[in-house]
């Protein structure tokens, strides 16, 4: 027998394993989200899921327990990498610099992957996905134990940000509203976020200039 006979017929090591359930996971997510957005969150089955992913249904429960875990696994992977951007040292204030580098991340981010938050916004959109993400993420009625989920770092997130507009009243003229303020700027990142997604067309330095104005306006 050869070394390569042998070694082919050792055991994966626990972290070999690790690889590769994650990326079953993430093929799972990346079909569900697909049938998702083509066919409605309630009008897609497990089953459905799995005959895509090619995963028996039996076997797809020893990824996820249900089609609601899915769906907030799905809504966590696609928040991760943007709260990555926000507040990177993790020190709970948002200078200038961090503020200028999350906006300008997050448009980076939209822009690389378009296809899929193409997709991602069409499931968003869904008035039953998208009153379970506000009612399980971001309602002030929301309590968060779990330090570890998307949800308890975008509660985080939005009172950094409050802070760091709240902050700016010191050099605004009487009369500035900081949550006003801060709701417009959220607003405007949705609404500019959407314009990219759903535009085919690529000027970068019309883009340029946009997230420019948007940071000049805000920080």
């Amino acid at each position: 027998m050869t070394d390569r006979s042998i070694n082919n017929m050792s055991p994966r090591t626990p972290q070999q394993y690790e690889v590769i359930r994650d990326e079953k996971r993430n093929l799972i997510m990346d079909v569900a989200l697909q049938l998702f957005a083509v066919n409605g969150y309630h009008n897609t089955t497990i089953s459905q899921i799995s005959k895509q992913a090619g995963i028996s249904k039996g076997l797809m429960y020893n990824y996820f327990k249900s089609k609601e875990e899915l769906l907030s696994e799905i809504l966590g992977r696609s928040e991760a990498e943007i709260l990555s951007c926000f507040d990177p040292n993790r020190d709970g204030y948002l200078s200038e610099d961090e503020f200028v580098h999350f906006v300008q991340m997050v448009f980076q981010i939209i822009r690389e992957k378009i296809s899929f938050w193409r997709l991602f916004y069409q499931f968003l959109l869904q008035k039953d996905v998208r009153e379970s993400f506000i009612m399980t993420h971001i309602a002030d009625s929301v309590t968060i134990t779990d330090k570890n989920s998307s949800a308890f770092f975008i509660k985080r997130m939005l009172s950094v940000l409050r802070d760091f507009f709240i902050r700016k009243k010191e050099r605004m003229p009487s009369g500035y509203d900081p949550e006003t303020d801060m709701k417009m700027f959220l607003y405007t990142i949705e609404g500019y976020g959407l314009s990219i997604i759903f535009n085919d067309t690529n000027d970068d330095e019309k883009h340029s200039r946009t997230i420019d104005a948007i940071i000049n306006y805000y920080k």
